[in-house]
């Protein structure tokens, strides 16, 4: 017996019925011959981790833009504090920890430039639209390795693609919507966990906001303090998740509202505040001016954007815009639209 097949035995003994197994995974698109050492899943996770999209997230707005500061978000760590909460759910709940990581670290591989800015003038410029949660299973399915792809298994696919709730419903009960497995509804729940902790602590640093901002009826909710706060949610998910026999992904109603009145507080005085705002507009106005000069010089795209056969413009300079960094959005503008400063010797 493999190492990976006591893997998957011991998986056996030890998940919830309702986990999903590695040796009971739909698979992958291209068939690929099983690993002696790691599960499926494993194997998902360490490709995504070794992923050129994946080291690119380091340099990607989460919401304050190139910040100055060593300790602001950005996406990557957005990703790593996504599958830390997920993971400590799951674990809790006895669900694959293997398949939860793997989605959890690849569910933001799409993501712009200047976070939800970018995400916004890609929609509005590509003829078919732009949602990150598409562009990231388009990474793994076809960007990443010059257009092969990762080949990741159907259940992390469906995880990635399934992970974004924009203002909807954080567990929706629309089929369309709802991850395939109880590890996506993790990382789903697990993202907004995530993000309105982290936007929120980010945001008091920032002095975008103040404590005293914060209604009352959410702190005496959630509380205060930041890693309590995380405590508290993580927490009411696997007791609601529990009370309802692990056959879905909860949370308890009173904190449920409170989450969703957080969200709602950091739309109106954080993501959509005039300072913010005036911020992403710059950024917007950069990334437009790159789309449509690269729509005009398409053979400057760099080498690392893959191009299918029949591949139309738009498509390619949108693959290529939203797998730039923030950094080097910046260089590229400048270098394609300032002058250049004249070196006196």
């Amino acid at each position: 017996m493999t190492i990976r097949e006591q893997t998957e035995d011991i998986e056996k003994q030890i998940l919830h019925p309702n986990a999903c197994l590695s040796s009971k995974s739909k698979g992958r698109a291209r068939p690929e011959k099983e690993d002696n050492l790691r599960t499926c899943f494993q194997r998902d996770r360490d490709r995504i981790i070794h992923s050129k999209a994946f080291r690119r997230l380091k340099h990607k707005t989460q919401v304050f833009l190139a910040p100055k500061g060593d300790h602001y978000r950005t996406r990557l760590t957005h990703v790593l504090e996504v599958s830390q909460i997920a993971r400590t759910i799951a674990r809790a709940l006895r669900l694959n920890e293997d398949l939860t990581e793997a989605i959890a670290l690849g569910h933001d591989l799409g993501h712009t430039p200047f976070g939800h800015a970018g995400e916004a003038i890609l929609r509005e410029l590509h003829p078919g639209g732009f949602d990150h949660y598409k562009q990231s299973l388009r990474v793994v399915d076809f960007i990443e390795k010059n257009g092969l792809g990762l080949n990741l298994t159907k259940e992390v696919r469906d995880g990635i693609v399934k992970h974004s709730k924009g203002k909807g419903l954080i567990l929706s009960d629309n089929p369309k919507d709802k991850p395939a497995t109880l590890e996506g509804m993790v990382v789903r729940v697990s993202d907004i966990i995530a993000y309105v902790n982290h936007d929120l602590d980010d945001a008091l640093r920032a002095e975008v906001i103040k404590k005293s901002d914060l209604p009352r009826e959410i702190i005496k909710v959630i509380g205060e303090v930041y890693s309590n706060r995380i405590d508290v949610m993580v927490r009411d998910v696997i007791k609601a998740s529990l009370e309802a026999g692990i056959k879905d992904i909860g949370m308890g109603e009173e904190m449920s509202m409170a989450v969703y009145k957080l969200r709602d507080f950091l739309f109106e005085r954080v993501y959509e505040s005039e300072r913010i705002r005036n911020e992403f507009n710059k950024a917007k106005g950069i990334l437009k001016a790159l789309y449509e000069y690269y729509l005009e010089h398409i053979d400057e795209l760099v080498k690392d954007v893959p191009s299918e056969k029949r591949l139309d413009r738009h498509r390619m300079v949108c693959d290529f815009i939203a797998g730039m960094t923030d950094s080097f959005a910046f260089i590229t503008y400048e270098r394609l639209f300032l002058p250049e400063q004249w070196k006196v010797l």
